[in-house]
């Protein structure tokens, strides 16, 4: 599993967690849900800009989108 599929994971699972559609966390995250679904099957690579987005949004750290 590499890095992008890592993160995408991660974020799919604490949007889970947190009973979250992916169309609020875009919303929050003022990007596309396209791009949100991309983001989460891990077939594109967010900048630090969105994963800050994504992190606040889901109230977690950057580092616990990227770890194992």
């Amino acid at each position: 599993m590499n890095i992008s599929q890592k993160i995408g994971k991660n974020v799919h699972n604490r949007r889970k967690k947190l009973q979250m559609s992916q169309e609020e966390l875009a919303f929050h995250c003022q990007i596309s849900t396209k791009y949100l679904g991309q983001i989460e099957r891990g077939e594109a690579n967010p900048s630090i800009k969105v994963l800050d987005q994504i992190s606040n949004s889901l109230n977690t750290s950057i580092s616990n989108l990227i770890k194992n």
